[in-house]
């Protein structure tokens, strides 16, 4: 599985009047690494499969807000 949370370090100005966040953080969709859907996938169960919103495991993008 593919660290789906990516870091970014934005520049911070020494006439920024804004208090400096040094480091910002967002997600990156898993269907972005796969290329094409390979045979035999393993698969969720149905009842699985709808709570978590996709079929296959590979896809699946848990969304943990940061509030």
């Amino acid at each position: 599985m593919v660290n789906q949370v990516k870091v970014w370090f934005p520049y911070i100005s020494p006439h920024d009047p804004c208090p400096p966040i040094y480091e910002k953080t967002y997600y990156t969709p898993p269907n972005l690494f796969i290329t094409f859907q390979p045979m035999n996938l393993p698969q969720f169960s149905p009842h699985e499969a709808l709570r978590h919103g996709t079929l296959w495991p590979a896809l699946y993008s848990p969304y943990e807000p940061n509030c």
